[in-house]
């Protein structure tokens, strides 16, 4: 089990620690898991690229645990009322026709998985900032105008991200 690995599956224990702290209002608490959530996942990047602990659980994992971190996040934040049930609702019907896609491309290609386009790391960048975003407001409520407008932008590249992903599948799909 490598350090890269490691640091993911961290991440992915912290998640629901996320989540129950979010539940029951531990705004701070929550907050600093999320941060240091979000600093495992740049690090065991960084490890797996730099120590060359590039593994084939970690491929796989990896996106796992961010899909997790993201939507069980935005999932607890809908149900607080700090995000809108409509970018929730967009942003987990993406992530599940991203995985359907993921399937298919498995059981035809036996390809796991797609690189992530810039648009797609740009996209979850932007979630995870609108995330953080309605977080934070509860420290600083002069901000919370900002949140709409965030995930308006946030589901415009959403979408197109998602787009991107099913036209780059099927372009794989009809190759083969």
């Amino acid at each position: 089990m490598t350090l890269a690995n490691r640091l993911t599956i961290l991440r992915i224990l912290m998640t629901p620690i996320i989540t129950v702290l979010l539940l029951y209002r531990q705004m701070g608490a929550a907050l600093a898991l999320f941060l240091l959530a979000g600093a495992t996942d740049g690090l065991d990047g960084l490890v797996a690229r730099s120590w060359k602990q590039k593994t084939m659980l970690g491929i796989v994992l990896d996106p796992i645990a961010d899909k997790l971190l993201l939507t069980s996040t935005v999932v607890t934040l809908t149900i607080l009322k700090e995000l809108p049930r409509w970018f929730t609702i967009i942003l987990v019907s993406r992530d599940v026709l991203l995985i359907g896609g993921s399937m298919i491309l498995y059981m035809f290609l036996g390809k796991i998985g797609m690189p992530p386009s810039w648009l797609g790391k740009t996209t979850t960048g932007l979630q995870l900032l609108t995330v953080l975003w309605a977080m934070v407001d509860n420290f600083f409520p002069a901000i919370k105008p900002a949140i709409l407008p965030l995930a308006v932008v946030t589901l415009a590249l959403t979408i197109a991200s998602g787009l991107d992903y099913i036209y780059r599948g099927a372009r794989l799909l009809n190759d083969q």
